[in-house]
């Protein structure tokens, strides 16, 4: 009798070491899973925003209809950008979509995704996005050995298979509790080897299979039990129940150890009779963390949670060491990583550390990359002054390479100062709309000049460029026709926060091409990882400065405020500038450099990042 034999293997894997010096081994999701689980997600995330119509649309007695259309974009921007994003930091690495489908994101050393590892890969899905639909990522995730997209590779993650045991559900399922039998186990291990694989195989098989497979067992072990049950699937789960408690009593032991590589000796055998109830035990509560997190135990609950945890990766230990069967090491492994993910997860989610990250660590970020944020701020203002001199030169031009809109604009602006206006001047109850419509676009552009960096800084290169020859052209214009000063009285409220957050977003791009270009002492990857986080630190500080600077933009900008309000507000959002990069100044000289790799010498023992292994 010989047990049934594993087909081969094919799949990616992902092996790395935890604190108690156990080897876990994951399975790295494949393609299919994950782009079922993105169409899941894409039809939640369809479903919210139109409910959101609904939700903020309802309640119009509350809220006048530009402070509804406000919450209205700003909602959405924050679904359509922050879906991903959320449900992986605080759900365990998983949204909905990725729950349904049994996958999981981690990160490369095992550990449980941190915010901004999940901020990061989730940015970066402009780039993988391109071009549409998810060709870029698709072709990542199907030639990288890990099954990476370019998000994963800046984060530091991995997408893995997120099932903490194996079915064992069925006909022939063990008793919960470790029932002991008297007597000598009457199976030889082969026989009980050959019993058990059966019953962790037969809930997937077919019925007409399932019985076929228990008739020919049965038939082969029907000369020993003359008075079995006439049924084969109720006298192998008889049988199996009661070898099962024979293995767990006093003499099961007496087996022998064969010590094949098989891995069918007695040794696996008792272990598995005696540790399957508590294996199964401990999947309920593994399963119960991953959903519901630690808080949900009570105080008692969690030092037995840790002790279970500790004897599971012991028995995985064992289990390798007696050379037991693929399918229950594969079992313990993802007991172990579902526990190991579960005790590791950081669960510090305080204001104080939501304060500490905001406005010290964000501006620190700034601070430690300042010599890229001077290259985009000259790769911005130089073809700036280009395009203005190009205009002021040739003002024919401005009708072919400026929007309809830029040159309507300046055609009313002289007709507009006679009739004491200015640039733009939005009605008082439309300003909170304008406001979040600024704030949300201009946010956006810095997702994307940010995210264009992957390609090896171009993309961040080209975009600063871009828009700092258009805003030269659009000055060379109006100042042609006597109207620069009449456009920038309407920019210098926002403008100084307003640009600076777009070179800090360039600044983050061009970490990333310089760390795919010339990561110096340490590997892309490794360079990667460690610019994608001060990169995060970066884009948390940009986003500040541009809600603010949307503020500004859409309640003093447009409005009728004369200059000298428009100059206060300016130099206001200087002073504020500088006392925030003032923050980020004195943590980087009372801390050190949080860990990232720009404007500060790192190496991989100053920041390890664990890559694990494939197989």
């Amino acid at each position: 009798m010989h047990p049934m034999s594993a087909p081969p293997d094919f799949r990616q894997h992902l092996e790395v070491e935890t604190p108690e010096h156990v080897t876990l081994d994951y399975e790295i999701a494949g393609l299919g899973s994950r782009a079922l689980a993105a169409i899941l997600d894409t039809l939640i995330l369809s479903a919210w925003t139109f409910a959101l119509v609904l939700i903020i649309g309802m309640p119009q007695h509350l809220l006048s209809g530009s402070w509804q259309t406000a919450l209205w974009v700003v909602t959405y921007f924050a679904s359509i950008w922050g879906y991903f994003t959320f449900f992986e930091a605080l759900r365990g690495g998983q949204t909905p979509g990725k729950r349904r489908l049994g996958i999981r994101v981690v990160r490369d050393t095992g550990h449980p995704v941190t915010f901004g590892a999940a901020a990061a890969r989730n940015l970066l899905r402009a780039a993988d996005f391109l071009p549409p639909p998810y060709l870029l990522g698709a072709l990542f995730v199907g030639l990288h050995p890990r099954g990476k997209r370019l998000g994963d590779i800046v984060a530091g993650t991995v997408v893995v298979r997120d099932q903490p045991a194996l079915q064992t559900a069925g006909v022939l399922t063990p008793p919960t509790a470790e029932v002991e039998a008297a007597g000598v186990p009457e199976l030889s291990d082969e026989e009980f080897r050959f019993l058990r694989e059966f019953a962790e195989r037969a809930p997937s098989l077919p019925a007409e299979v399932r019985a076929r497979l228990a008739t020919r067992l049965a038939a082969r072990l029907a000369e020993r039990y003359p008075n079995r049950a006439e049924d084969p699937e109720r006298f192998l789960a008889a049988l199996y129940r009661d070898e099962l408690g024979r293995r767990r009593g006093r003499f099961g032991a007496r087996t022998g150890k064969d010590g094949s590589r098989e891995g069918g000796s007695g040794e696996v055998e008792r272990l598995v009779a005696r540790k399957s109830a508590r294996w199964n035990a401990f999947q309920t509560l593994a399963e119960r963390a991953a959903s519901r997190g630690l808080d949900s135990f009570e105080a008692a609950e969690l030092p037995d949670f840790a002790a279970r945890y500790r004897e599971v990766a012991a028995d995985l230990a064992r289990a390798r060491t007696y050379r037991a069967p693929p399918a229950i090491q594969a079992r313990l492994e993802r007991l172990v990583a579902a526990g190991h993910n579960a005790l590791y997860r950081d669960e510090r989610k305080t204001g104080q550390v939501i304060w500490q990250f905001i406005f010290r660590e964000c501006p620190a970020g700034i601070v430690q990359a300042r010599r890229a944020v001077l290259l985009a701020c000259l790769t911005f203002v130089l073809p700036g002054i280009a395009g203005y001199r190009l205009i002021r030169d040739r003002p024919s031009l401005a009708d072919e390479v400026l929007p309809a809109t830029i040159l309507d604009r300046a055609a009313a602006g002289a007709a507009r100062i006679r009739a004491g206006h200015g640039y733009y001047e939005a009605k008082a109850g439309t300003r909170p709309a304008m406001a979040s419509m600024i704030m949300t676009n201009n946010i956006s552009v810095a997702f994307y000049c940010f995210a264009g960096g992957i390609f090896a800084g171009v993309g961040s290169l080209f975009l600063l460029a871009f828009n700092g020859l258009e805003m030269g052209a659009v000055s060379g214009h109006f100042s042609n026709l006597g109207l620069l000063g009449y456009l920038w009285t309407f920019v210098i409220g926002h403008g100084v926060l307003e640009l600076f957050a777009i070179w800090v977003a360039g600044a983050a791009g061009l970490l990333l091409g310089r760390a795919l270009i010339a990561p110096g002492d340490i590997t892309r990857g490794e360079a990667l990882v460690l610019t994608g986080r001060l990169a995060m630190r970066m884009i948390g500080a940009v986003i500040v400065l541009l809600v603010v600077a949307g503020s500004i933009e859409g309640f003093v900008s447009a409005s009728t405020a004369p200059l000298v309000v428009r100059l206060g507000v300016s130099g206001a959002s200087v002073v504020f500038l500088v006392g925030y990069l003032g923050l980020g100044w004195t943590y980087l000289r009372e801390r050190g450099p949080p860990a990232g790799w720009a404007g500060a010498t790192l190496t991989p023992a100053t920041d390890a990042v664990q890559t694990g292994g494939t197989r």
